[in-house]
């Protein structure tokens, strides 16, 4: 049986100047500088400029590899990821060259370990600058979004930085080394192509062998296994690629999370010589269809993800390395942030194209929590050679990830690449490349092909965002898929609300992180919205600049930090809020949101849902709202039916469950003191995955500019209340104000605050794990109280509540549940509040 050992321990990084540090494996340059005490953590202030060196010097790791062990025909070193470009030599012998990040790599070592010593081992790296821009001069150059040159190399783009993250060029082994010793044959592929259809799973495993001198003229046996299903084929002597078939009677379905359940069975591939054992491959894998419906209609063509013949709204969110050294997330973390995801009712996460095909640990965590996943190919906001070396790097980079990720369900659609089919037509590429090659033949002919010939289960599109063929422009709302930044780039969030896309993959609007998280990395007296360590975390052009003019259209200056970072939060979760509400509002037309980003790889102010640090900013909380099942919005329908805009007022009623919503909806128009001048209970049924339009009758809906009524919608069970407000608000509620914040009357805030300490049960006498104290915050609006918030890492940096902006009227009350808060007062509370009308109030 094959036989693997890790290459973990005794590794040193060579120091220009200052000797051997020790290195860890999996790791980078930069972590085990950091170990060693050579350079500052670059998160922190301005340190990045401090290490911006390493990334430009060549480095070298060694080791030593034991002596041969008798037993088996063949020895193999194998890297799972060289970062990037590598020499690997064993002794005096050079093993191999490297220039793939995204590729592992196999040496033959069997005639090269001396048999009584240990044998050196040493991996050089070449500086991916220094490649990068050999690359260029012999290519010729080309465009791209950054003055960094990653499209000449096949390494995570985003280390040479990007407009959320810092600069910080990497080198290193970032995956698993291991020695592997095997006789006769080893698995050298798998491939299972998994299908169902009539209640009947089948997995087609193309097979590819490796085998030795002595294992060539051998018959071998191969045996799939899935559940409790076991087929068999013989491998003749010789052959090398075979293809096995296996059926699952009765198989049950793996379904989105909120459309069912995620059963999961194991997917054995055993070869055997005889009896005996030689290798085993092993996964877990799902039976669910997935098509993506492109037909033209009415409105231009679909973007329509079908899971096992459901159509669906995508709730989804865009996913970054979630750290700039990609060898620090682990599964814990894999599993904790996709937690966070699927919490906040996503269903789709998108790895977005400037960062790394990720672990498989990420995707075994889709595949628990029912989350889709988009996989865009590694291409992002450049113009990239089709030309060699890189034309065949891409190639085996692409068929070696898309047979890696086929076993996962969660998989659901391989992406060609990010903006670039877009920047051709519209960034002025195209007279500047003066006919050069640029990546087209990769979106639109590779790729396409490699998905086809390797997995053929999972629809590809070449780009996001694209519609479909040149026929159309690239980012055409009423084709495929589009891309909206004018809105956070040039105007205001409210004009989301001007077209109908067939599916947003992108959207967002900034903010800053948590405020611990920028006291933890920001060491600036006093801090101030452009103090210079504040600036160097904005990595966006004109990004304080945006955020000033998007805050400006809505309220008054902030007077001081702390009302500035709590504006630009509100303002975030507020734009978000306006597009996913407009666009959830038109399904089926528009079938799905992906905001950008949830995740962020360091502390700062970006688009993120959760910063840096892993805490949540106003936005995730947000997020939970608009991606419940039902959702409450107020919206503008114009004569058609179509985009928003000044026209009859409606509320629609969004059911994504798989069960119609029926009941009656309360709408009132409200004083801003809590006066109800009009109401009208109204009844409604929304249909399982539809949406129904409620007219708002002319005398609920608040005269145009005024400044001190606004309109609101509860549905069951605040409906049964009446006028009662002496309780808290529902989640399935709604507002409408009839102005901006700037011009609304809103008074001065007033609440009572109580605060109760309770211990948390963990799961019963016998568990190890201590009670967690909670402490429960209920504030009682005693005025109207718009968008208040908690920021419960000002009362502890570990502190965090499970709550996000909540408006109240008068006499309503809501409850914040904060967690790690070790020291609970009621006065503390009180500080770490905020709202709107305190922002907007002088």
């Amino acid at each position: 049986m094959k036989d693997a050992t890790p290459v973990a321990e005794g590794w040193a990084l060579k120091v220009p100047g200052r000797g051997s540090v020790p290195a860890t494996v999996p790791g980078c340059v930069h972590t085990d500088l950091m170990a060693a005490g050579v350079i500052p953590d670059p998160y922190l202030d301005r340190n990045e400029t401090e290490v911006a060196w390493v990334g430009r010097a060549d480095w070298r790791y060694e080791t030593a590899l034991p002596p041969a062990a008798p037993g088996h025909e063949r020895t193999d070193l194998v890297f799972d990821g060289l970062d990037t470009v590598a020499e690997v030599r064993l002794g005096a012998r050079v093993l191999g060259r490297t220039r793939n990040m995204h590729r592992a790599y196999r040496f033959d070592v069997t005639d090269a370990l001396d048999t009584a010593a240990d044998t050196p081992l040493t991996v050089a790296f070449t500086s991916a600058y220094t490649e990068a821009e050999r690359v260029r001069a012999l290519l010729g150059a080309r465009p791209n979004a950054y003055p960094e040159p990653f499209q000449y190399i096949r390494k995570m783009a985003c280390s040479f930085g990007w407009d959320w993250g810092p600069t910080l060029v990497t080198a290193g082994m970032w995956k698993q080394v291991r020695i592997e010793r095997w006789s006769t044959a080893r698995l050298a592929g798998v491939v299972p192509q998994v299908t169902v259809a009539e209640g009947t799973g089948r997995v087609e495993a193309r097979i590819e062998l490796e085998r030795t001198a002595a294992g060539a003229a051998r018959p071998l046996t191969v045996r799939l296994r899935v559940g409790d299903s076991v087929a068999e084929t013989t491998a003749a002597p010789g052959t090398d690629r075979l293809t096995v078939g296996c059926e699952v009677p009765g198989a049950r379905l793996w379904w989105p999370r909120g459309y069912g359940e995620q059963p999961l069975y194991a997917c054995e591939v055993t070869v055997l010589d005889g009896a005996e054992p030689l290798d085993t491959w092993q996964r877990r894998i799902g039976f669910r269809s997935v098509e993506l419906d492109t037909a033209p209609d009415a409105h231009g063509s679909a973007f329509t993800l079908r899971v096992n013949g459901t159509a669906l709204f995508a709730r989804g969110v865009n996913w970054i390395p979630d750290d700039a050294f990609p060898s620090r997330v682990d599964a814990p973390r894999y599993r904790a942030r996709l937690a966070q995801a699927a919490a906040a009712g996503v269903d789709l996460v998108r790895v977005w194209g400037g960062g790394i095909y990720e672990s498989d640990d990420f995707y075994d965590a889709c595949d628990e929590l029912g989350l889709l996943v988009w996989q865009d190919f590694l291409f992002a906001c450049a113009a990239y050679p089709e030309e060699q070396p890189l034309r065949s790097e891409v190639e085996a980079e692409a068929r070696e990830n898309v047979a890696r990720l086929a076993p996962h369900p969660s998989l659901v659609l391989w992406n060609g690449n990010n903006e670039n089919l877009w920047a051709f037509r519209d960034w002025d590429w195209e007279p500047e490349l003066a006919g050069a090659s640029w990546g087209e033949g990769y979106y639109l002919g590779l790729l396409a092909r490699v998905v086809a010939e390797t997995d053929p289960t999972r629809p590809y599109w070449a780009g996001s965002p694209w519609s479909g063929s040149w026929r159309h422009h690239p980012n055409d709302p009423g084709h495929g898929t589009a891309h909206s930044w004018d809105v956070w780039n040039r105007t205001d969030y409210t004009d989301y609300r001007d077209s109908v896309p067939r599916f947003v993959a992108e959207f967002g609007w900034q903010a800053p992180p948590a405020y611990a998280t920028v006291r933890r990395a920001i060491g600036d007296t006093p801090l101030t919205p452009d103090s210079p360590g504040m600036l160097h975390h904005q990595k966006a052009a004109d990004g304080n600049g945006k955020l000033a003019r998007g805050l400006a259209r809505h309220f008054p200056v902030p007077a001081d930090f702390d009302t500035w970072h709590y504006l630009t939060q509100v303002n975030q979760a507020r734009a978000v809020a306006t597009g996913v509400e407009h666009w959830r509002a038109h399904w089926p037309r528009c079938a799905g949101t992906v905001v950008w980003q949830l995740n962020d790889c360091w502390p700062v102010t970006s688009w993120a849902a959760i910063d840096g640090d892993g805490r949540p900013k106003p936005l995730y909380h947000e997020l939970k709202r608009l991606y419940a099942d039902r959702l409450l919005t107020f919206q503008e329908r114009a004569g058609d039916g179509g985009d928003g805009g000044d026209g009859a007022l409606v509320l629609a009623v969004v059911n994504q469950a798989g069960r119609a919503w029926s009941g009656s909806v309360l709408l009132r128009r409200v004083t801003v003191g809590g006066e109800v001048l009009a109401e009208v209970r109204l009844p409604f049924t929304a249909a399982a995955r539809t949406v129904a339009d409620l007219p708002v009758p002319p005398r609920l809906r608040p005269a145009a500019g005024s400044t001190a009524q606004l309109l609101t919608a509860d549905a069951e069970p605040n409906a049964e209340r009446g006028g009662d407000t002496d309780t808290e608000p529902g989640a399935a509620r709604a507002y409408w104000f009839p102005v901006r914040d700037k011009d609304f009357a809103y008074p001065h805030p007033r609440w009572d605050l109580a605060l109760t300490v309770r211990d948390q049960d963990t799961g019963g006498p016998d568990t190890a794990v201590p009670a967690v104290p909670a402490v429960e915050i209920t504030v009682t609006a005693r005025t109207l109280l718009r968008d208040l918030l908690l920021q419960a890492d000002r009362l502890g940096p570990a502190a965090h509540t499970d709550r996000g902006l909540t408006t109240l009227l008068p006499g309503e009350h809501a409850t914040f549940t904060v967690h790690g808060w070790p020291d609970p007062t009621a006065e503390a509370a009180t500080a770490a509040l905020h709202t709107v009308n305190a922002a907007v109030v002088r």
